[in-house]
């Protein structure tokens, strides 16, 4: 008699060859993210002893190949843990990601509103800009946008530019 995978619903066969792949690269995904985090924040995370070995040993190789091969020893490492131990790291982690997405995405929208200003010579979107934050110094923003229009055509450095989003960065802030 041929038995199957399913035919004993009472025995627990564990997880299945691709499950077992798939957690394996999930962990080496994570080994990579912690490889790549910048050491202040590595040392945030709780991580085990041995896992920071290997990290801080992953870190110092350069050759392509090699690196690759003890980021793959690292993820052998973290499997060796329960899963439970990096729960905290991948909330960390996750967290981050979507703060950092939210943070660029803000900083986007700065940047487009410092072009829109620069680039209407009929004023619609300072207008826009005037209505929704009436405390703005006017004067001042008219000052920096026409100089940072001169600094533009004559080649000089953008510190009317940068002075623009800072101000509008500032407002930005305040509106929280």
């Amino acid at each position: 008699m041929n038995r199957t995978y399913t035919d004993n619903p009472e025995h627990d066969y564990g997880p299945t060859r691709t499950q077992q792949r798939r957690d394996a690269l999930a962990v080496l995904e994570l080994a990579g993210q912690l490889v790549e985090l910048p050491a202040s924040r590595l040392a945030k995370l709780d991580l085990p002893d041995d896992v920071r070995r290997e990290i801080d040993n992953t870190r110092k190789i350069t050759a392509h190949i090699a690196r690759k091969r003890q980021l793959g020893f690292l993820a052998k490492v973290m499997r060796r843990h329960e899963n439970e131990v990096f729960d905290g790291v991948r909330a960390a982690l996750g967290e981050n990601r979507e703060r950092q997405r939210q943070e660029t995405a803000a900083m986007h929208r700065l940047e487009a509103t410092r072009d829109r200003l620069l680039a209407d010579n009929d004023d619609n979107a300072l207008s826009e800009l005037i209505a929704k934050h009436p405390q703005i110094d006017r004067q001042h923003l008219r000052s920096l946008i026409r100089q940072a229009r001169t600094e533009k055509e004559a080649n000089k450095p953008p510190r009317a530019y940068r002075e623009i989003f800072q101000l509008l960065k500032d407002l930005a802030a305040s509106e929280d």
